[in-house]
């Protein structure tokens, strides 16, 4: 094959002789096994004796352990060694997937299927696999006859959209440094690249004209999006603070239309708090980087930036990262975006104001529940950013106008209501900016001219993450997890009956989705987890801990996913209450949920801003705001209209937003053929080629593919056609093996043997109409037979 010569090719399957070498391996199925070890997760060994439940071994490493037999997991025969597909393993272990991964990562083979899972190990190191000639290779190509790779999973995406008229999507999950955004660019340029070879009429396209591609517009949305979307956490320098699908347009005959991007969860809390070593998103950095080394003045910026308290609670610097470089990446992009310079100012005016305001202070009258102004040093340098005059501002903050009754009256506030509209305000205004930033990127995707019948949308989204401390984001963040991987087993579940009746076999499948339903229905339904922190919201007098105790008489020995936490164990913090996800328990704590699930704004400053004088941009995205006076001067005119409202009459919390926004996606979601890649963390080092075994197997756990192991071994994973099957066992039966011209009625008659003779039972497997089903485990035991035969041939 000329594919062998290609430089990536090494990298991507292994040669002949590697292969023969690696099966003939010596090997005793009765022998060779696994057991759990701490340092590797699971070690080689050897049975050496059993007693009762109890076994000997002799491990790899050359000591004598025993143990109950039943932590001994089975080894696969060596043929299965470094296989391209998991799901054909004899036997479907968690050893055995951690084997198989471990050992083709040791060869730099960084891709490797999972049945529907394509599984991504991130190599921490370039490897030349995504050359166009390494691109070309996949095109057209069935994916069974190519080694695991993003492409080919991106190809047979592309093929089922053409095919079968049906928008495609690509789920790329995984947690911090796993790769993910690395991946998701990957198939972006592979989808440009194989929607612009389908270029209509073979008309030329004038060769002097250098066409921006759209692929390097996409390219050029991740400064900016990048620069207020992303932050340092503690595991991740550049960690994306927002999911994101990216939709990839194309028309009937599969030619690149247009793209557009939708965002989801932007983790707003981080502009006001950072927790230690982490970092606020990076372009209030970058503004301080002296790229512009006017832009300080303009902004009136004149502290040193660790003054200014909204940004600087943690790190201000990250290591190995040039503030000044991003800063001049982003602002360019902003230009290759068709952003006007006035935009481009405002949007910095913006960040500045929102710096200030973070250090406005007040203090409280004595013997009164009013707040004043402690200065007004930063105030008149925010309103001057917003455009509008200080003194109102000032007053809108500490007396608002509210409605009571039918009057407009202004009511004083204390300084700690004082300072959560500020709070709320910070947040609400930045997540309008970002939402302003995707809209106009989206415009600036938009090719017009070609028509959109299909899309393939690429997510990207935050994977299962477990804390020493979890909050409110991060429920949301598992929550939108388990909704995925309800998903997906669903998915699955709806493929494997689909299989099983195309062959004509009874078998009643578990729909293994309805699993997560119940943790589900614990955090969505009525009565449920977001239900109640929704309503403890409109309860005068509630406090986090009052939500707490009502979760905990609520749920309590009543929910099954529903536990005491257990008390803290080393750095975790206190908890509230613990949930049990799919791929584990997790500990919550309630502290802020209230004020984070609130986040509601001043009318009257919001009023205020909408009148700007000085800074278009501010006016631009508050016109979807409409204040409460707006709204009641609508209603008289009988227009209705008004701000979105929940339940409690005045305001949408957060997680009703969020809430819609999850409901979207997985409404879009479900609409699609979905592909699933898992993208794996193997150290915390950095190192390439080296893999923690504690670490992997948790991010197993977490994504889900254990999960989909699992659910593959209730059915019947293992398939075969019939010719196959007939020639590789007629040794065990060779008198049935040649009794009927039709494969299949020889299948069978094997098939009868073998039962009859004791060496199998009838619900082992299942005769299809054109392949043999077995369960998980029972290809092994007829290889055993069938090598006990070819030894006994041998020896007579």
């Amino acid at each position: 094959m000329e594919h062998e010569k290609d430089p990536g090719w090494q990298y991507l399957r292994r040669t002949r002789e590697q292969v023969l070498e690696d099966q003939s391996k010596p090997y005793d199925s009765k022998k060779n096994v696994w057991i759990p070890d701490p340092e590797e997760g699971y070690l080689a060994g050897e049975i050496t004796a059993t007693k009762g439940d109890q076994v000997t071994i002799v491990t790899a490493r050359g000591n004598e352990v025993t143990l109950k037999k039943e932590l001994v997991q089975e080894m696969n025969p060596p043929k299965f060694e470094k296989t391209e597909d998991m799901s054909n393993l004899s036997f479907l272990n968690d050893a055995s997937v951690l084997h198989n991964l471990r050992s083709r990562y040791a060869a730099m083979l960084i891709y490797t299927y999972s049945g529907l899972f394509c599984v991504v190990i991130n190599p921490y190191k370039r490897l030349p696999i995504y050359t166009d000639s390494c691109a070309r290779m996949f095109m057209g190509k069935r994916k069974t006859e190519m080694p695991p790779h993003l492409f080919a999973v991106s190809d047979e995406a592309y093929r089922n959209m053409l095919q079968d008229h049906e928008n495609q999507s690509m789920l790329i999950t995984g947690e911090s440094g796993a790769g993910k955004t690395e991946n998701t660019k990957k198939v972006i340029c592979y989808f440009a690249a194989v929607g612009a070879s389908q270029q209509e009429g073979g008309a030329e396209v004038d060769p002097n004209k250098k066409k921006v591609t759209l692929e390097d517009q996409i390219v050029q949305t991740n400064p900016v999006l990048e620069a207020f979307g992303n932050a340092k956490t503690v595991r991740n320098n550049n960690s994306s603070r927002f999911g994101k699908f990216i939709r990839i347009h194309f028309n009937k005959h599969g030619r690149l239309a247009s793209c557009d991007i939708e965002h989801y969860l932007l983790e707003k809390s981080r502009v006001i708090r950072q927790a230690p070593g982490e970092r606020c998103y990076h372009i209030f950095y970058q503004i301080y980087s002296d790229f512009r080394p006017e832009l300080k003045k303009e902004l009136l910026l004149d502290l040193p930036i660790k003054d200014y308290w909204f940004v600087a609670q943690a790190e201000l610097i990250i290591d190995g990262i040039d503030d000044v470089e991003e800063f001049q990446l982003t602002d360019e992009a902003f230009d290759i975006l068709n952003f006007s310079a006035v935009e481009k100012q405002d949007c910095y005016r913006l960040m500045s104001a929102h710096m200030h305001m973070g250090n406005m202070k007040f203090k409280q009258r004595p013997r009164e529940e009013q707040a004043e102004p402690d200065g007004t040093d930063e105030a008149e340098k925010a309103s001057n950013m917003y455009g509008i005059g200080c003194e109102e501002f000032l007053k809108a903050l500490t007396k608002p106008r509210v409605k009571v009754g039918t009057e407009w009256v202004s009511k004083g506030q204390n300084c700690e209501q004082v300072n959560w509209a500020v709070g709320a305000m910070a947040k609400g205004l930045y997540s309008r900016v970002f939402n302003w930033l995707v809209k106009k990127c989206n415009l600036t995707l938009d090719q017009k001219g070609i028509d959109r019948d299909y899309f393939i949308g690429v997510l990207d989204i935050a994977g299962f993450e477990i804390f020493d401390f979890n909050s409110f984001e991060q429920l949301w963040i598992n929550f939108v997890n388990e909704k995925l991987q309800q998903f997906f087993n669903h998915h699955m579940f709806v493929l494997e009956q689909e299989e099983y009746a195309r062959e004509g076999i009874q078998w009643v499948f578990i729909d293994f989705g309805l699993d997560l339903q119940a943790c589900i229905e614990l955090i969505e339904k009525p009565l449920g987890i977001i239900s109640m922190l929704d309503e403890e919201c409109i309860v005068p007098k509630a406090t986090d801990l009052t939500l707490a105790s009502k979760l905990v008489d609520q749920h309590l020995g009543k929910h099954p996913n529903f536990e005491k936490p257990k008390p803290p164990k080393g750095k975790q913090g206190e908890a509230h209450f613990a949930m049990r996800h799919y791929a584990g328990t997790v500990r919550y704590n309630c502290l802020n949920w209230l004020e984070k699930n609130k986040d509601p704004l001043n009318d009257t400053v919001m009023s205020a801003m909408k009148q700007s004088k000085g800074n278009d941009l501010l006016v631009e995205i508050l016109q979807d705001y409409t204040t409460q006076e707006e709204a009641a001067a609508k209603a008289k005119e009988g227009g209705g209209g008004g701000k979105k409202k929940g339940k409690s009459g005045s305001f949408m919390t957060v997680s009703m937003l969020y809430r819609e926004s999850l409901n979207n996606l997985m409404t879009m979601l479900n609409k699609t053929h979905p592909h699933f890649i898992r993208c794996i963390i193997p150290n915390e080092k950095k190192q390439s080629g080296m893999i923690d075994a504690a670490l992997v197997l948790n991010q197993l756990t977490c994504n889900g593919v254990l999960e989909g192991i699992r659910i593959c071994r209730k059915g019947f994973p293992n398939r075969t056609l019939h010719p196959d099957f007939v020639q590789r066992y007629a040794i065990l039966a060779a008198k049935e093996a040649k009794s009927d011209d039709d494969k299949k009625k020889c299948a069978e008659a094997i098939m009868s043997k073998l039962v009859n003779d004791g060496s199998l039972s009838e619900e082992m497997f299942r005769i299809g109409l054109t392949k043999v089903f077995f369960k998980a485990g029972v290809l092994a035991h007829l290889e055993d037979i069938r090598d006990e035969k070819l030894h006994h041939h041998h020896h007579h």
